[in-house]
């Protein structure tokens, strides 16, 4: 039995303000679609940039990471828990293409490379409302259960 969206965003191990995942749209065995809308007031805004904020490609990279990797991952293992997960960014390489602005909405789609080893490799785009291509990458990391 598949675990239901909100199954899978109750196990991120994230809070507010690190949150980054508002939706899952579609999830499979191959790939993973999500949203997040960056609100007005978030923390990183405050002077990047002086009259003219963007969103820091750092906080569009954990994004894509948190949607793209992590979510999918659980999905995967449907084993890991926010009380028992050990994650970990092991690799990313993503170019960049145009800004996210505060109260925008983006669309993050991942496809699965390899899962293999507890080690997920994604490549992952994150769209804007029009479908542009803000930026895109490989991004792996490393899922597993805490040892008791």
């Amino acid at each position: 039995m598949q675990p239901s969206f909100k199954a899978i965003l109750d196990q991120l191990p994230y809070s507010r303000p690190f949150l980054f995942v508002d939706t899952l749209e579609a999830v499979s065995e191959e790939g993973i679609t999500g949203t997040y809308r960056f609100k007005e007031d978030e923390y990183f805004y405050k002077g990047h940039f002086k009259n003219r904020p963007v969103t820091p490609g750092v906080i569009l990279t954990e994004c894509m990471a948190q949607i793209g990797v992590v979510c999918l991952g659980i999905f995967l293992t449907g084993t890991i828990s926010k009380e028992n997960a050990l994650i970990a960014l092991s690799h990313h390489e993503v170019t960049f293409y145009k800004a996210v602005v505060p109260g925008e909405l983006v669309t993050v789609v991942s496809k699965k490379i390899y899962f293999r080893f507890n080690k997920l490799k994604c490549k992952v785009q994150l769209r804007d409302p029009t479908g542009a291509l803000v930026c895109e990458g490989v991004i792996s990391g490393m899922l597993q259960k805490k040892s008791s």
